[in-house]
């Protein structure tokens, strides 16, 4: 009897929480699925009236591939994916750098640059907004991509420890026997250490890549001059919410939203295992 008792609560504790998730996945998705039916709409300002359009049409995804002087999503588009992949690639050797250099050598130091890392990271990076600001005008680099790509890069390898997390869990006979052997550091990394991380890599690309693919603040604070064709996707879809241009432009802005998250999902559905393991493989303490 006090068995049947404890299955039946475990059995209870079960559906509540599912029945919890599944609230909480409704509530979650009830926004995307509005943008996306929005996305559809006829009618080109926003309309709160009703959740799904009266009148459906895909006529605004056409309008988004013919530019006018406020929309120019496909060079929005192209600008923001140049410099996602700049920062992918330079913030992903960053990152795999720092983390095999803290987890695998020994050195002078090693621990309280660990911590200071780790301080450094409770602080946003918004905090130093104005000054980066101010250094880029020093050096002429305000708007233009190469100074956006040295903003979302500079930090970056402060944000090693799961690929830390993970790197410890590679067996140090390994990279003894290849000093043993006369290779260089550079050659462990690259040809023991690295074919042996491609979980971690993967996770460290997707985060390196989503940085600059969905940030706001720090590009609309570089990109400045005004100039519509050197937008990223961010600042000129939120350009679209002018009050002088939403009524015109709202169904394009949930459209170039729905296109914009597409590279995203796809990259996550072909990643997704590689990503998992490289989160609670880099979980491990070491």
């Amino acid at each position: 009897m006090k068995i049947k008792k404890m299955k039946d609560a475990r059995l209870s504790r079960i559906i509540l929480h599912n029945a919890l998730l599944g609230v909480l996945a409704i509530i979650w998705l009830i926004p995307i699925v509005w943008l996306f039916c929005t996305s559809f709409s006829e009618y080109s300002g926003m309309n709160t009236s009703t959740f799904f359009p009266k009148k459906w049409s895909a006529i605004h995804y056409v309008k988004l591939f013919h530019p006018d002087t406020v929309s120019q999503f496909p060079q929005w588009f192209i600008n923001t994916f140049v410099v996602a992949c700049a920062t992918c690639v330079i913030s992903t050797l960053f990152v795999l750098m720092v983390a095999y250099a803290t987890s695998i050598m020994r050195f002078p130091m090693r621990k309280p640059l660990m911590n200071i890392a780790v301080i450094l990271n409770l602080f946003p990076g918004m905090l130093a907004m104005i000054a980066v600001y101010f250094v880029l005008k020093t050096f002429n680099l305000t708007n233009s991509y190469a100074g956006l790509i040295m903003v979302y890069s500079a930090s970056s390898g402060l944000g090693y420890l799961i690929a830390k997390g993970f790197f410890d869990t590679i067996p140090r006979a390994l990279c003894e026997a290849a000093r043993i052997d006369g290779c260089s550091e550079a050659r462990i990394f690259f040809q023991i250490v690295v074919p042996m991380s491609r979980p971690i890599i993967v996770y460290t690309v997707i985060s390196s890549f989503l940085v600059p693919w969905m940030d706001f603040v720090y590009a609309k604070m570089i990109l400045n001059s005004g100039v519509s064709s050197k937008y990223t996707v961010a600042i000129g879809l939120y350009k679209m919410l002018d009050k002088m241009l939403i009524n015109e432009y709202f169904t394009q802005f949930c459209a170039g939203g729905v296109l914009v998250s597409i590279p995203i999902s796809i990259l996550f559905m072909i990643m997704q295992k590689f990503y998992v393991e490289g989160v609670t493989g880099g979980a491990v303490k070491g």
